[in-house]
């Protein structure tokens, strides 16, 4: 697996946390843990297992069966700061996301000087806390009542490295989509439109903006509805000439590369002229049946 794909794939879908808990057995009373998670649905098992194999075993991979989702987490100090910073140092982050990693890495490096275990530095680890994904809990605030957050690093201009990154974020947050709609312009009174996007909070507007130059293709929309920014690229030379040759030489690993394979099947029926015709529309819709959430 390619560094810059588990890179992109973590900008999507990775998750940097810092746990606090009460433990009274501890002479300041609060236990600091950092957690590295990844969490999918179970469908993507294999998909978390080869990212373990790429941090050589790091960690370990539970299931969720209520949930229908697997989980992997690394959160020992020690494989923390020997594996997980060493790479996200070298093959770095460049969503909003990578601010959090900022911060959660000055966090383990105040653990490793053992900082963690004095009032002054869990009142420094509170205040990153409170600047960490979503914040303090309504229990934090409590225990924590004068608690400034620090200031987040924001991410302006972000540059992808690597086409790898990009087919881990899009392995993570893009979609291939078939689209059949009635069209009373078809002979057949149905046409198939071929649609690729990547959908991301819009925090990371400057990001997706960038996708419309980095694949010489697409368009950027806005969804104040959703608080997101949308790829989309719908034109079918685009995606059969772009589109279709980037993924095909920058691997995405996962079940979504499943979705992309069928897409491409797709796509070739409609080069063809499949599509015009009753059995190529019928073929078409029996791909699409079992792509994305369809797919067993």
């Amino acid at each position: 697996m390619e560094p810059w794909f588990v890179s992109g794939f973590t900008d999507a879908e990775g998750c940097f946390t810092l746990l606090l808990t009460k433990n009274p057995k501890l002479s300041i009373g609060w236990q600091v843990r950092v957690s590295f998670e990844i969490s999918l649905h179970k469908k993507d098992l294999t998909l978390l297992e080869e990212i373990q194999r790429y941090f050589g075993g790091a960690g370990k991979i539970s299931s969720n069966s209520s949930r229908d989702t697997v989980s992997y987490k690394i959160q020992s100090l020690e494989e923390i700061l020997n594996v997980i910073i060493p790479h996200f140092d070298k093959y770095p982050l460049i969503s909003q996301k990578g601010a959090d990693y900022l911060l959660f890495r000055e966090v383990a490096r105040m653990m490793q000087l053992k900082q963690h275990f004095t009032f002054e530095g869990l009142e420094k680890i509170v205040s990153i806390r409170a600047s960490l994904n979503w914040g303090l809990s309504d229990n934090l605030k409590a225990a924590f009542p004068n608690t400034l957050p620090v200031k987040r690093v924001l991410f302006e201009n972000p540059l992808i490295a690597s086409p790898h990154w990009l087919a881990g974020f899009t392995a993570g947050e893009g979609s291939f989509k078939v689209r059949v709609y009635e069209s009373p312009a078809s002979k057949l009174g149905f046409k198939v439109q071929l649609i690729f996007q990547i959908t991301q909070h819009n925090r990371d507007m400057q990001l997706i903006k960038s996708l419309v130059s980095y694949l010489d293709c697409g368009q950027y929309n806005a969804s104040n509805q959703t608080a997101s920014g949308i790829f989309l690229c719908t034109k079918f030379s685009d995606n059969y000439d772009k589109i279709i040759p980037f993924f095909r030489q920058h691997n995405i690993y996962g079940v979504k590369s499943k979705d992309f394979g069928d897409w491409c099947k797709i796509a070739e029926i409609i080069k063809m002229k499949g599509h015009l015709t009753q059995e190529g529309l019928d073929q078409i819709r029996d791909i699409k049946s079992n792509m994305n959430k369809s797919r067993s």
